[in-house]
C-alpha cells in the first residue's frame, strides 16, 4: 500500500492508464500516485513515457508506479496488457483513456478523409482494444473504473470538425454500451463497476501558457482539473457515474 495515500477509493488501487506521456497523463499519473494507487502507464512513445513515470515516482515516493510501451492499435497486445497487468498485481481496478489526436479543416467542403482514417485509428481503435481488454478485468474488480476522456464538439460538430467530433462520438457510443454491460452483469443490485465520460472544451497546461501568454483559454480545463475530476470518479458510487457524461465544461 503506498505510503502517501490517504485511506479513499483509490487507496491500494490498480489503475492503468493509456496515453499517460502527453501533459494530461502526467497529471493523472501524479494524482492517482498521491491518492494511493498503483500506476500502470502505457503510451506509444517509450521515451516520453518513461519521463512521465518518473516523475509520478520522483513526486511520491511511495508510490508504485510502471510504464509499459503497448500498441494499442493492437488488440492481442491491449489484451496482453490487461492480462500482465493483473497477474502482477492481483487486480486491475481501473482504466483511464487519454489517448489523443486532432485533426481539422478550415471547411467542411475542406476535409481530408485522410484525417478521418489517422482519428479512428486514434481515437476509436484505441477505445475499442482497452475496453474490450479490460472488460473482465474491471468486473472483477470491487471498484472498476472505465473513464474516456471526450469532446463538447462530439455533441455539436462544427463544420471544420467533422472528423474529429465524429470520431469522438463514436468512441462515446462504444464506451454507453461497455456501461450497459457492466449495468447488466451486475443485475438487480447495479454495477458493481462502471464507464464514466468526462467532457471538457480542450486541455491546457503550464506550457501552453508560458508559449501564449496573452491567451485567455477561455473554457478549458487544466490537466490538473482533469486529473482531479478522474480521481474523483472513484469517489462516487458505480450506478451514479456508469453510463454518464460528466461534465467539465458548460454543455453546447
Amino acid at each position: 500500500m503506498n505510503a502517501n495515500g490517504n485511506g479513499g477509493p483509490l487507496e491500494g488501487a490498480v489503475v492503468a492508464v493509456a496515453g499517460a506521456a502527453g501533459p494530461a497523463g502526467r497529471a493523472t499519473l501524479l494524482r492517482l500516485a498521491e491518492a494511493g494507487a498503483t500506476v500502470v502507464a502505457s503510451d506509444a512513445d517509450p521515451v516520453r513515457l518513461a519521463e512521465a513515470v518518473d516523475a509520478a515516482r520522483y513526486a511520491h515516493g511511495g508510490a508504485t508506479v510502471t510504464g509499459d510501451t503497448v500498441d494499442l492499435l493492437d488488440l492481442g497486445a491491449a489484451r496482453e496488457w490487461a492480462a500482465k497487468t493483473e497477474k502482477e498485481f492481483g487486480r486491475v481496478d481501473g482504466l483511464v483513456h487519454l489517448v489523443g489526436g486532432w485533426r481539422g479543416s478550415a471547411t467542411f467542403a475542406d476535409t481530408d478523409l485522410a484525417d478521418w482514417n489517422l482519428l479512428e485509428r486514434l481515437l476509436i481503435r484505441t477505445v475499442q482494444h482497452t475496453s474490450l481488454a479490460f472488460h473482465d478485468a474491471l468486473l472483477r474488480s470491487d471498484r472498476g473504473r472505465y473513464v474516456l476522456i471526450s469532446a463538447a464538439g462530439a455533441s455539436k460538430p462544427t463544420a471544420g470538425n467533422a472528423a474529429y467530433a465524429a470520431s469522438k462520438a463514436a468512441a462515446e457510443a462504444w464506451t454507453l454500451a461497455l456501461g450497459d454491460a457492466f449495468r447488466k452483469a451486475g443485475g438487480e443490485h447495479g454495477p458493481g463497476a462502471a464507464a464514466a465520460i468526462l467532457v471538457i472544451k480542450a486541455l491546457v497546461h503550464d506550457a501552453m501558457r508560458a508559449e501564449r501568454p496573452n491567451a485567455k483559454f477561455a473554457g478549458f480545463t487544466d490537466v490538473k482539473e482533469l486529473a482531479e475530476a478522474i480521481a474523483g470518479v472513484w469517489d462516487r458510487p458505480a450506478e451514479e457515474v456508469n453510463g454518464q457524461r460528466l461534465w467539465l465544461t458548460p454543455k453546447p
